[in-house]
């Protein structure tokens, strides 16, 4: 297949864009200062404007010359200020809901959030009000960096624009490891670190910022269609914003009104029509049948399977897969609510490079190399990550005739199981069955000790989110919820952890805990 090239979806300039790499390269190369370099773009350039898609196709050349990306990554902040002057800034105005505004408005809340913090920088230290404020600025690495890397790079890659992927995703690293380390800091009341981490974590944040709105939104503007951007709402969704609502709006077009506009096409297709059946018969004839129906049943390799089931296997599964497949290209995932790092529909048809920043893509090579060599088949790691074991296996995928496939990446959170002594050899029940559970008694505890609708199911998330005091409340009644106040786990209890779920892990029963959290609620509203 052909290498998607970037230049077949820009209308640029040629001639600028060779002038424009010989002076980057020169100045990158050392063989030309920062006031020589200035000099050049001032007499090539004149009166003369670029735009950042022009820049951005120069950057992708830059790479072709040879250059390395660390070389490149060095050398960026220089060459973007060196240029800024006749970089033209294009106003567009996007409908609400549009990812890129979507990014926009993020970038707005967190320069008034970091204002904010450089003011209470000159006001007596209060420890919970900085905890509250790295709390939601960590939640930038988790969204807004997560959806970019995800999505937007993606369909970028697709085009041939690769850059951002290569070089931005190291700033991104710089941002997210600043403000953990700010935050760590913090907790352990190294004050005096602390104040002096400040500001390269704010200006960090506020380059990467810069940096979007200068090159990478408008020349994603430029590269995406519109259909591309409202399919990119989906997954968007999936991992969440950053310090705004849910954007509404920018979907994509629904199945019956694209058939619409389809049925409005005026070509004959009746003889196509009947292609398609004829051929749709002689494939079903030889069991070939691709339909995908949810109620087809499928030959695996032990067994017989419907789509849905497949589907309903791999989402309750405990454990998070990916795989990637002999091309290097990322093929699946399991879309579960437990997965520990953020994935979307993105990733897709992505080249498993473009998925890692560039300090872990030589050890991923390095994996797939052994695999595919045959020398080695399977490989582990595991780490510690606030509060939880994580243990992580890659295993070589290879057909029957000893074929390298691909590689198949599993995931676990393994804490509860790493804790396990002793043995259970009996059936034992987590929580009681539901069938044991008296209505009437229910329905009495509902009514006087829980006026508020908490059920086994309620997620933590929305009581928090109703009511955010119960955040800092749950930990004053056992140690365990503590992981409530740190922005990773939180993002990830808040979505999926029920009141059974939290009760269980706190050593509650569970009406006893509702009753706690009702009362809390009671006492700020009443003040008793």
């Amino acid at each position: 297949m052909e290498k998607a090239n970037m230049k077949d979806h820009l209308n640029i300039n040629f001639d600028l864009i060779e002038k424009m790499t010989e002076i980057k390269k020169d100045y990158i190369e050392g063989t030309a200062d920062v006031e020589t370099t200035r000099r050049r773009i001032k007499e090539t350039f004149k009166d003369k404007k670029i735009t950042p898609a022009e820049f951005a196709y120069s950057e992708q050349k830059i790479k072709d010359l040879g250059f390395d990306d660390a070389t490149v990554h060095d050398k960026m902040d220089d060459v973007l200020d060196l240029f800024d002057e006749i970089i033209e800034r294009e106003d567009s105005s996007l409908p609400e809901g549009h990812p890129i505004k979507t990014y926009l408005r993020e970038n707005e809340a967190a320069r008034k959030l970091i204002a904010e913090m450089k003011e209470e920088l000159n006001k007596k230290f209060i420890k919970n009000r900085w905890l509250e404020f790295y709390d939601k600025l960590y939640t930038f690495n988790l969204t807004h960096l997560a959806r970019k890397q995800h999505q937007l790079f993606s369909i970028l890659e697709s085009k041939g624009f690769d850059r951002p992927s290569r070089i931005m995703w190291t700033f991104d690293n710089a941002v997210r490891d600043n403000i953990s380390e700010a935050r760590k800091l913090l907790m352990e009341d190294k004050m005096e670190e602390f104040y002096a981490k400040q500001e390269i974590a704010w200006e960090l944040t506020l380059d990467i910022m810069h940096k979007e709105e200068e090159i990478l939104f408008p020349t994603s503007l430029k590269m995406i269609t519109e259909e591309e951007f409202r399919n990119m709402r989906s997954g968007d969704d999936e991992i969440g914003y950053f310090l705004i609502d849910k954007p509404e709006g920018f979907l994509p077009e629904k199945k019956e009104e694209k058939i619409e506009k389809e049925e409005n096409v005026n070509i004959n297709t009746s003889q196509t029509g009947n292609f398609m059946n004829d051929l749709a018969g002689l494939l079903s004839k030889y069991n070939m049948n691709t339909g995908g129906e949810k109620s087809d049943v499928l030959d695996v390799k032990q067994g017989k399977l419907t789509l849905e089931q497949i589907n309903l296997i791999f989402q309750h599964m405990p454990v998070d897969l990916s795989f990637v497949d002999e091309n290097e290209i990322v093929k699946f995932y399991t879309d579960t609510k437990h997965r520990i790092f953020p994935r979307s529909a993105g990733v897709i048809g992505r080249d498993v490079k473009n998925c890692h920043p560039r300090e872990s893509v030589a050890s991923v090579l390095e994996i797939i190399d052994a695999f595919r060599n045959n020398e080695q088949d399977e490989v582990d790691f595991w780490l510690e990550m606030n509060g939880k074991f994580i243990y992580i296996y890659y295993v070589a995928v290879r057909d029957e005739k000893g074929i390298f496939k691909g590689v198949l990446e599993m995931m676990q959170d393994v804490t509860r199981i790493r804790s396990l002594e002793g043995k259970r050899t009996l059936v034992t029940w987590e929580k009681p069955k539901k069938s044991e559970i008296n209505q009437e008694n229910e329905k009495d505890f509902e009514e006087d000790k829980n006026p508020y609708g908490l059920t086994e199911n309620t997620i933590i998330g929305e009581i928090i989110d109703k009511y955010p005091y119960i955040r800092e409340f749950m930990p004053t009644l056992s140690p365990t919820y503590k992981k409530l106040l740190d922005p990773i786990q939180y993002m990830i209890m808040s979505k999926v952890a029920t009141l059974d779920m939290i009760a269980m892990r706190g050593g509650f029963p569970l009406d006893e805990l509702i009753e706690r959290i009702s009362n809390q609620i009671r006492r700020n509203e009443t003040g008793k």
